[in-house]
């Protein structure tokens, strides 16, 4: 099996349904059924767009409140990313949404990444292939009045550069409201720090919100799939080298596309653009990125070539150190 890596994963629409169930247990929180949990966790086919989507985060943010439970998250994705073949990850999450309870930014970042070390740590005795390596990226969030929390985002993405977390993302609705170029500021701040970063965009709002994106020197786009909408858009990202976290699954969801018959990720590979496959929200979604592979395998026709070549571009753009990069590039 061809070694996997995802450098697009929500941590907050990933939960293991099993870490649910334990955590529902602990806070006393009503029992319900299996297929009560589902409707609570992971979108139906019927989803009508993003915004339906994202209602999908609700829940599950009631159960990341507390570092023992974001700790036990942490642990429990990690064990079954590395059950499904990943040899590297990048997880996002937002520390803003996980303080509501008492937990400062800094508290959140440091239980996540206690969660990952737990787990290298359970990992040593674990020779089943090849070892799982773990980075985070500290999500800003389009939202009201949320602008001094992003801010402080910025400086604890600072605070933890290379000490667990590689980078920052701006996440959330894209609506006109929230327009990437209002975010400006924050990505400035983080260039002045030396933080990498990527933007979600090209999803709901197409072509023109990538172009905001790179007007703010992005490397990576979050999803970005929209741009084979703008051909012109299109041979700017060849020349840039941009990366396209592409997430296919998710976008059915979202209907950004009506089938995955129809997602571009072959003819975009075939325009030399640098596109990954990724699994955005494994719970949300009811996906993993197996599933994403073996999925386009069978909708797209995806070759072993085309993936040893997702492969290769995900290494290239992950946020990660280049000792890292010799590593994975030996792995296939």
């Amino acid at each position: 099996m061809q070694p996997l890596i995802d450098i697009h994963l929500h941590l907050d629409g990933s939960l293991p349904y099993s870490t649910v169930k334990k955590l529902i247990q602990v806070h006393g929180i009503l029992t319900m059924t299996d297929t009560q949990l589902r409707s609570h966790l992971s979108v139906s086919n019927d989803c009508h767009d993003l915004n339906e989507y994202l209602e999908k985060f609700a829940f599950p943010l009631t159960l990341m409140q507390t570092q023992d439970d974001l700790e036990l998250i942490v642990f429990d994705l990690l064990k079954e990313l590395k059950q499904q073949g990943l040899v590297y990850a990048e997880i996002r999450f937002a520390p803003q949404l996980h303080t509501q309870k008492g937990l400062t930014q800094t508290e959140v970042v440091q239980a996540v990444i206690d969660g990952r070390d737990k787990f290298l740590n359970w990992q040593v005795k674990d020779n089943s292939n090849a070892p799982l390596h773990v980075n985070f990226l500290l999500c800003c969030m389009r939202m009201k009045g949320n602008h001094q929390e992003n801010e402080e985002t910025v400086e604890v993405a600072k605070q933890f550069l290379n000490k667990g977390a590689v980078g920052i993302d701006l996440a959330g609705a894209e609506t006109p409201q929230f327009a990437i170029h209002k975010y400006k500021d924050l990505f400035d701040k983080a260039s002045s720090y030396h933080i990498p970063y990527t933007i979600h965009a090209g999803e709901a709002m197409g072509p023109e919100s990538m172009k905001e994106a790179l007007a703010l020197k992005t490397t990576r786009i979050g999803h970005g799939i929209r741009c084979s909408e703008d051909e012109e858009l299109v041979k700017t990202i060849v020349k840039d080298k941009i990366t396209l976290e592409c997430c296919a699954t998710s976008n059915l969801n979202t209907k950004v596309f009506d089938k995955l018959d129809d997602y571009p990720i072959k003819k975009l590979l075939s325009e030399d653009v640098k596109v990954t496959l990724n699994s955005d929200n494994m719970t949300v979604s009811n996906t993993n990125l197996p599933f994403e592979y073996q999925q386009l395998e069978e909708k797209t026709n995806l070759t072993k070539q085309d993936e040893e070549q997702l492969y290769l571009n995900a290494v290239r753009a992950a946020f990660c150190s280049e000792e890292e990069k010799a590593r994975l590039r030996s792995l296939i």
